[in-house]
């Protein structure tokens, strides 16, 4: 299924009282509620959908979750990193807890996509299932950091579970340039990441760009993000949105 490619740039952007929000609150408000009233909803469109966003290290997924969450009354499921007893030890020593982070990945990613498929509800998930087994197991096992036999015992858990596991209705890719993620990684500040490597970052990225030409399990929408500022320019989100309702239209 051909995927269509957003490439959206840049626009020009202190809240008030509860009672009289500042203009800038006002402006922001009334570009994003226009961008979701573009495509009204139908009562089929109402239908529980599951939309993913999918990208690599410091590309906007958690960001873009967050505000879509919010103003299309969608349910967030986020990556669970807080949580994640290996994420430290991983980025002090790859080789030693590779295999453990993407056994955790792999269970507790299936765990999240039975339940939104249970959920009854429309579910925006930051990152899929999908990316582990095709993106970051294999990277890892390719650079030495995960053994063969690893790899293989992962590969084959995930052959299993895939069976299992349905594709999102839609899945959203963000595209973003090494230098975007590393200006993104930094600005977010997490001391774990500190760490994290240009050329793994490069090897993350070739690795999605293969993975996303040959994706077909269904409907794909590719956001370049490179001159995108979705978290503070209401006007980029409003392109966002519009595009993503689009899309869902094209569902039914």
């Amino acid at each position: 299924m051909p995927a269509k490619t957003v490439t959206l740039r840049k626009s020009s952007s202190k809240s008030g009282s509860k009672a009289v929000p500042s203009k800038s609150e006002s402006s922001r408000t009334a570009v994003v509620k226009k961008a979701t009233e573009k495509y009204a909803p139908t009562r089929k469109q109402l239908n529980p959908l599951h939309i993913a966003i999918a990208g690599n290290i410091g590309a906007g997924k958690t960001t873009l979750t967050t505000l879509l969450a919010k103003q299309m009354k969608w349910e967030p499921h986020f990556e669970d990193v807080d949580d994640n007893p290996y994420l430290n030890d991983f980025y002090e020593d790859m080789q030693r807890w590779s295999f453990n982070l993407q056994i955790y990945f792999l269970n507790s990613r299936f765990e999240q996509v039975s339940k939104i498929r249970q959920s009854g509800k429309t579910i925006i998930q930051d990152r899929t299932i999908y990316e582990d087994a095709h993106i970051f197991a294999p990277n890892l096992h390719s650079m030495g950091l995960m053994t063969t036999r690893d790899f293989n015992n992962y590969q084959s858990l995930f052959s299993v579970m895939s069976k299992f596991v349905s594709p999102p209705d839609l899945l959203i890719y963000l595209r973003a340039s090494v230098p975007t993620l590393v200006h993104q990684i930094g600005k977010r500040g997490r001391e774990y990441e500190n760490s994290i490597r240009i050329d793994y970052l490069k090897r993350l990225n070739e690795r999605y760009e293969a993975w996303i030409s040959t994706y077909e399990l269904g409907k794909l929408l590719i956001i370049d993000v490179d001159d995108l500022n979705y978290a503070d320019n209401p006007e980029d989100l409003g392109k966002v949105i519009n595009k993503i309702n689009g899309e869902i239209n094209g569902l039914f």
